[in-house]
C-alpha cells in the first residue's frame, strides 16, 4: 500500500507557543492507531500512515478519493482537548497539521474541527459573483500599491451571514490553506506555482480593491467557493505548497497596464476564457509548462508577474542571501533574531556572541530554524528563511509584549 507522512505541530493559542509533551492520538474509523508525544519545539515525529496511490490524484476522476483520511486527538495539561477530524494524507507528501490549543473552557469539554474535502473532490457551490473586470474597465485606485499585510480577516461564510465568525490569518498561512484546500500537492511543481499565483493575485485583488470593506463588511475575505476561496479552520497544509508559498508569496499576476492585481479566477475544469483550468494546469505542467506559460494559455499574453512589498510589520526588508563568512547589519540582525526565537524554540542553539560576522554557531542556529519550520536545510538566509523568521520574531515578540504589558 502507499505510504503518506505526517507531523503534528501543537500549540498554545499562537505558533509563538509551542507546547512539549502534548499527547498526539491518531486514529481512524474510532480505532486508536497510534500516540506521540512533541518535542520541544511542539512537534511529532514525521509519523507514517497507509494512503492510496498517488495516480488517482493525478488524473480528474471521480471513482477513488485521492487520499486517505485519519483523525488526530491533542491533549496537554491545563488546555481544551482538540480534536481534528479528516486529515488528508496523500501518497509520498508529508502533511503538516497545525493544532492551537486554547485553555480550559469548562464549558467545553472538547475542541473539535472537521476538515471538508478537497474542493476537486467534494461538491461545493459554484461561483455566483459578478465580480470580474473588463479590460476596458478603469478600476478606481483604493490603496496607492499593492502590499503583502501581515493579516487578512476572513469571514466564514457567504458575504451577508452575519453570525459566521471571521478569522484574523497571517497572509502567508492563509495562501497555504487555500492552495491545500483547492489543488493537489501531488502535481508538477511549476502547476502548484502557477495555481498559487493565481490565489495570491486573486487575494491580493481583494485587498488592493477593499472590496468587501469599501461596502461595509468588516472582513477581507470570504471562505466559500461561491464568492472567493476555499479556506478550511484547521485545515491540513501539505509540504510542497508550503515550499512554493514560502518562495513566490509576494509575487503576483497583473494585466497589461493595469495596477491592480488580476482577479484570477480559476475552476475544476473549463474552457471558459479568463478562467484558469485547474485540472488543465496539471496536464500543462505535467507536459513541462513553466507557471507564467501556464498563466498566459488561460489569462492571455498580456499578462506579468510582478513583486508586491512588503508591509512594516515585517520589521526588515531582505536585500541579499546572507551565508558562513559573511560579515554586516543584516547579519546581526538575524543573529539577534534568532537569540529572541529560543526563547519559545529552545532547540534553537544560542549564538555566544552577535557580532555581524556569520559563523559556525549562526550556521547552527539557522539550520534548525530551517528544519523547525520546514524549510530547505541550506544553513544560508535565503528569501524565504528570511522572512519567515521575520514573522516567527514578530510572533514572539507579540506574546512576550502581552505578557509584560
Amino acid at each position: 500500500m502507499a505510504k503518506g507522512y505526517l507531523i503534528v505541530n501543537v500549540y498554545n493559542d499562537s505558533i509563538a507557543n509551542p507546547i512539549k509533551n502534548a499527547t498526539v492520538t491518531i486514529s481512524k474509523n474510532d480505532t486508536t492507531l497510534a500516540t506521540y508525544k512533541t518535542n520541544e519545539d511542539g512537534k511529532t515525529e514525521l509519523i507514517t500512515l497507509d494512503t492510496v496511490d498517488k495516480s488517482f490524484s493525478e488524473e480528474n476522476q471521480k471513482e477513488t478519493r485521492p487520499y486517505e483520511t485519519y483523525d488526530i486527538l491533542v491533549t496537554a495539561l491545563g488546555l481544551t482537548p482538540t480534536e481534528i477530524e479528516g486529515v488528508q494524507i496523500f501518497d509520498e507528501i508529508t502533511s503538516i497539521q497545525n493544532v492551537y490549543m486554547t485553555s480550559i473552557d469548562e464549558n467545553q469539554n472538547k475542541d473539535i474541527t472537521e476538515i471538508p474535502p478537497n474542493t476537486l473532490w467534494g461538491e461545493y457551490p459554484p461561483n455566483v459573483s459578478n465580480d470580474t473586470i473588463n479590460d476596458n474597465e478603469i478600476t478606481p485606485l483604493v490603496l496607492q500599491k499593492v502590499l503583502i499585510p501581515e493579516n487578512i480577516i476572513v469571514h466564514d461564510g457567504i458575504p451577508t451571514n452575519a453570525t459566521a465568525p471571521n478569522y484574523t490569518v497571517p497572509f502567508i498561512d492563509y495562501i497555504k490553506n487555500v492552495a491545500s484546500s483547492e489543488i493537489y500537492s501531488t502535481w508538477p511543481k511549476e502547476t502548484l506555482k502557477a495555481n498559487i499565483l493565481a490565489i495570491i493575485s486573486f487575494t491580493l485583488n481583494r485587498i488592493f480593491t477593499e472590496w468587501y470593506t469599501s461596502k461595509g463588511y468588516n472582513f477581507t475575505i470570504t471562505s466559500t467557493t461561491a464568492y472567493d476561496q476555499k479556506y478550511n479552520k484547521n485545515g491540513t497544509i501539505f509540504e510542497p505548497i508550503s515550499n512554493v508559498v514560502d518562495e513566490i508569496f509576494t509575487n503576483y499576476i497583473r494585466r497589461g497596464f493595469r495596477t491592480e492585481p488580476l482577479l484570477a479566477h480559476y475552476k475544476n475544469s473549463t474552457t471558459e476564457p479568463g478562467y484558469l483550468s485547474q485540472w488543465g494546469s496539471q496536464q500543462l505542467g505535467s507536459k513541462g509548462y513553466k507557471a507564467l506559460d501556464i498563466l498566459k494559455y488561460y489569462y492571455g499574453n498580456n499578462i506579468g508577474i510582478y513583486e508586491a512589498e512588503i508591509t512594516e510589520e515585517y520589521p526588515y526588508s531582505f536585500k541579499e542571501t546572507l551565508k558562513e563568512g559573511d560579515c554586516s547589519i543584516e547579519v546581526y540582525i538575524i543573529q539577534n533574531a534568532l537569540n529572541y526565537i529560543r526563547g519559545s524554540y529552545p532547540g534553537i542553539p544560542v549564538i555566544v556572541n552577535p557580532s555581524g560576522y556569520f559563523d559556525e554557531d549562526t550556521k547552527k542556529a539557522v539550520l534548525k530554524f530551517q528544519s523547525v519550520f520546514y524549510l530547505s536545510q541550506t544553513g544560508m538566509v535565503n528569501y524565504q528563511t528570511w522572512y519567515r523568521l521575520s514573522y516567527i520574531y514578530t510572533a514572539v515578540s507579540k506574546l512576550t509584549n502581552s505578557i509584560y504589558s
